[in-house]
């Protein structure tokens, strides 16, 4: 009986120590694979940062990487594309702040000038210069828009490829741009190398509907529709934007043939806005 105390003794202290050493066991194990979690997810994090491109260093290039994303986009989305996008889908440029002055331009009553252009026959000139060169293109065609365009205080809604939409607050000014925009254009060094680089623009004015720094309804399918019409150079305007220049402005504007337009019905008069005389 002495004998098996003994050995239940000596078994007990044996088994102690085998419980103590996989408990020990246990929790290395555990700090090491807690270790190799940690340095998985380290190693993951690098590899992340390795293949993320650098962020931009500066504002020009933050405007040439969209214009990378978008250039894409010219070969599916003209101006018609503009209207039939999600805002998620084109690659817009406007910020938060922004947002808030586009919404902004529209008058009490919801009316707005919209300006719809882009660039004829951009396809083939895209096939014909290739992608490093059109980069270049659409670069400076946009940095001529937009100086007119803020020289003429509108707002840049949307773009997608070369096509944008913009909201003016004042009809003569969208109508300034404009002209602003076709009279630089051939001034500009980059875009006389490569071209001749031709703009058709479209203008009209109404009351809209205005959510999340975009406009929605009639009246922006109807500019984008009076902006298909253009050729290259032109620039055309409903019968709205001449009833609201009124008959004093130092404009030119002439009649073209009434026209249907696709999805809006009856007929509709379209103008031609030259410089004045």
């Amino acid at each position: 009986m002495t004998i098996l105390v003994a050995v239940l003794c000596v078994l007990s202290v044996v088994l102690a120590g085998l419980v103590l050493g996989f408990a020990r066991d246990r929790d290395r194990l555990q700090r090491q694979l807690a270790d190799i979690r940690a340095h998985v997810a380290q190693l993951e994090s690098d590899l992340d940062a390795a293949l993320r491109p650098p962020p931009p260093a500066n504002s020009a290039e933050r405007a040439v990487r969209r214009v990378i994303r978008t250039a894409s986009k010219v070969r599916s989305h003209g101006i018609t594309g503009l209207i039939q996008s999600t805002v998620e889908d084109l690659q817009s440029w406007a910020s938060d702040e922004e947002r808030a002055d586009i919404l902004n331009m529209a008058a009490s009553d919801g009316t707005v000038t919209l300006f719809f252009s882009d660039i004829e026959e951009s396809t083939p000139l895209n096939d014909r210069l290739g992608d490093a060169t059109w980069i270049k293109v659409l670069a400076a065609h946009d940095r001529v828009l937009r100086a007119q365009i803020e020289r003429n205080r509108g707002q840049v809604v949307k773009t997608a490829g070369d096509g944008f939409m913009v909201a003016f607050r004042d009809t003569e000014a969208a109508c300034r741009a404009a002209l602003g925009i076709q009279r630089d254009l051939p001034r500009d060094v980059t875009l006389r190398r490569y071209g001749p680089i031709l703009v058709r623009i479209g203008i009209h004015t109404g009351q809209v509907v205005a959510r999340d720094g975009d406009y929605f309804g009639r009246n922006v399918a109807m500019a984008a529709r009076v902006a298909n019409l253009a050729h290259g150079g032109e620039i055309l305007a409903s019968d709205a934007v001449r009833e609201a220049l009124g008959e004093e402005v130092a404009l030119t504007l002439v009649e073209r043939d009434t026209v249907e337009l696709k999805g809006l019905a009856g007929e509709h008069v379209v103008w031609e806005i030259r410089p004045p005389s």
